[in-house]
């Protein structure tokens, strides 16, 4: 009997090892799900409702800066004066799009980012090139 107790082994740790290769593996596939659920190209057909309410699609609002430190507000130039006054006259919920041209001053694109800032737009995209 004394011998058969030095050769048994005693199962005191639960081997993880397998448990984690699971649920890495359910991460990525719940990542690369939520990534092109994100994109759009997984295609869903929504259902129907009749008592559904149209909500407004509302158009990006754009804003240039040039090389020029000229700044832009749907095509009009403005200086940051106007462009205050412009923005402080559309919704806070407005999608805002800032294009800066990679040669223009760092200030006036801060000057930018500062007046939305305080205006509170929080909706703004800033389109780059890649």
């Amino acid at each position: 009997m004394s011998r058969c107790k030095k050769h048994r082994r005693r199962f005191d740790q639960i081997n993880v090892i397998p448990f984690i290769d699971i649920m890495l593996v359910l991460l990525v596939m719940v990542l690369t799900t939520a990534t092109f659920i994100k994109q759009g190209i997984i295609p869903v057909d929504l259902p129907q409702a009749k008592a559904s309410k149209q909500e407004d699609i509302k158009k990006e609002v754009s804003i240039y800066v040039n090389a020029n430190s000229e700044i832009f507000f749907e095509k009009e130039k403005v200086d940051l004066k106007t462009l205050q006054e412009k923005l402080s006259a559309i919704d806070k919920e407005q999608i805002v799009v800032l294009r800066s041209d990679k040669d223009s001053k760092f200030q006036d694109f801060v000057s930018v980012m500062d007046i939305l800032k305080k205006l509170g737009h929080e909706q703004l995209y800033i389109v780059t090139k890649e």
